[in-house]
């Protein structure tokens, strides 16, 4: 989430408020009929790229240009990692990733790599990390050849965003050329402003509102991501929910109208109760989405909703998504930063806007804290319980209650922290916590944050323990372009 150098952005919209214009904004067409087989969404790239024994997620955190650029650095150094496959091949570990979630900032460096795959190594830097994209809002901002779209209804600074991301980016590109790739399934996360819950660009989200994702542009999904309340204006999304035979999934309408939702997928069924709120396209034609950063700043909801969820089907006896899964492994690449300040120096406090984007981004830190120790806790209970269900004293014991009472899913977590947190050189940690959460930096800032990701994971003890679990290690140089294998 941005929170810094809004003011320019911030004097532009008080002037803008006094316009009005008659400007239209893209609209997401309807679709008849939903199809649970089809369209972007997960079970259609599982079944693209075969069944696979691991799940490899990376999740891309908020933070502008500083999260751009730092789950890069986690891309570059995946890149020239190998892993030895069941079938004795050798394959990047980049090829074997299955989704990548990203928030704000984190979300242009996901949509770009699922749309250009190696390419995007070629001029990623030059078309956006190393450019004054906030400075080029700015100027558009204050352009008159734009205030009619500013002043329009329904249409705003956000929207003048995502034609400059279009143009310096994604180049017209829509989902439906993530469809007919071959990468890795690309979850970009908004907020629901009416329902402060997660709103993720995928089919499965938009079988709910009857609508067509494919024919949705990549650069709206990233203006929305990363639409920061009051700096940027909500993007708006018609809704046409109700009207195409969207149903939810068998397993879960037992429990949509539970009071006492299953353990412990309590948060993920609050999540889903909010989803199934957008059916009623009568009370809520359009949805106002902003900043992912508000609901999950670490892009980690999805993961641990699909967790929670899958603990509690299996506790239950039924089928769930990590059937079959020996690991789930997932890099927490969060470039949330702490900068310090010397607020307490001084009996005169901070401004109304210091106090405003600290009121705004302590609760979001906290919980982009708090999603990390819930995969973790997660991780060490289900290790916990399957050693003592495998053990022999459980061998002994025929209690069919006690051995109900264990279940767990299979699947080992592999928990990997990449933050600033985890950088052991102090001196480095404190220059990249003073990078500030904007659309511009440096271009040594940049460089520093590609480098440092790469640091953080050589040094992890979870990425050593994954490399010797599945016959890993990092080469030299990065591979070279495209993958024959991408099998894990």
């Amino acid at each position: 989430m941005i929170r810094f150098q809004a003011l320019p952005l911030l004097l532009a919209s008080a002037m803008l408020l006094l316009l009005a214009g008659c400007a239209s904004r893209p609209v997401n067409p309807p679709i008849a009929q939903a199809d649970p087989t089809a369209g972007y969404r997960l079970e259609t790239r599982a079944a693209r790229h075969g069944e696979r024994e691991n799940l490899l997620v990376l999740a891309f955190s908020g933070g502008g240009t500083r999260a751009a650029a730092f789950s890069y650095g986690v891309l570059e150094y995946l890149r020239r990692t190998e892993i030895r496959t069941r079938e004795g091949r050798t394959v990047r570990l980049l090829d074997a990733v299955d989704v990548i979630t990203g928030v704000s900032g984190g979300s242009f460096t996901a949509l770009a790599y699922g749309l250009y795959g190696d390419k995007l190594f070629d001029d990623y830097e030059q078309r956006f990390l190393k450019r004054d994209v906030q400075g080029e809002i700015v100027a558009r901002v204050f352009n008159p050849a734009h205030w009619g779209t500013l002043g329009g209804v329904a249409t705003g600074r956000s929207e003048v965003a995502a034609q400059l991301y279009d143009e310096i980016l994604f180049n017209g590109a829509t989902f439906a050329d993530l469809q007919r790739g071959n990468g890795p399934l690309i979850v970009a996360s908004a907020t629901a402003l009416s329902t402060g819950s997660r709103f993720t660009f995928t089919q499965r989200q938009f079988d709910i509102i009857c609508s067509d994702l494919g024919a949705v542009p990549l650069s709206r999904a990233a203006a929305a991501s990363s639409a920061v309340p009051v700096v940027l204006s909500p993007v708006t999304i018609d809704n046409h929910g109700g009207k195409c035979g969207s149903q939810p999934p068998a397993w879960l309408r037992p429990f949509l109208d539970s009071n006492d939702p299953p353990r412990p997928a309590a948060r993920a069924f609050r999540t889903l109760r909010a989803e199934e709120s957008f059916r009623d396209s009568t009370q809520r034609p359009f949805l106002h989405l902003v900043d992912g950063g508000v609901s999950d700043n670490v892009g980690m909801r999805g993961v641990l909703d699909t967790l929670e969820i899958s603990e509690a089907l299996h506790d239950a006896g039924l089928p769930s998504p990590l059937d079959g899964k020996r690991r789930v492994i997932v890099f927490i690449v969060n470039s949330v930063s702490s900068p310090p300040t010397d607020w307490d120096r001084s009996q005169t406090p901070p401004g109304a806007v210091q106090v405003l984007l600290k009121a705004t981004g302590t609760p979001i830190d906290a919980f982009s804290f708090e999603a990390v120790e819930l995969l973790r806790d997660t991780a060490a209970r289900w290790q916990s319980m399957r050693k003592v269900r495998n053990s022999a004293a459980m061998a002994a014991n025929k209690d069919p209650a006690v051995a109900a009472a264990l279940r767990a899913p299979d699947a080992e977590i592999y928990a990997i922290d990449v933050s600033f947190a985890a950088l052991s050189d102090p001196a480095e940690r404190a220059f990249l916590n003073q990078q500030p959460t904007s659309f511009v930096l440096t271009d040594d800032a940049v460089d520093r944050l590609r480098q440092a990701a790469g640091r953080i994971i050589a040094d992890s003890p979870e990425f050593q323990r994954l490399l010797g679990d599945i016959g890993g290690r990092v080469v030299a140089a990065p591979a070279g372009k495209g993958a024959a294998a991408r099998q894990p």
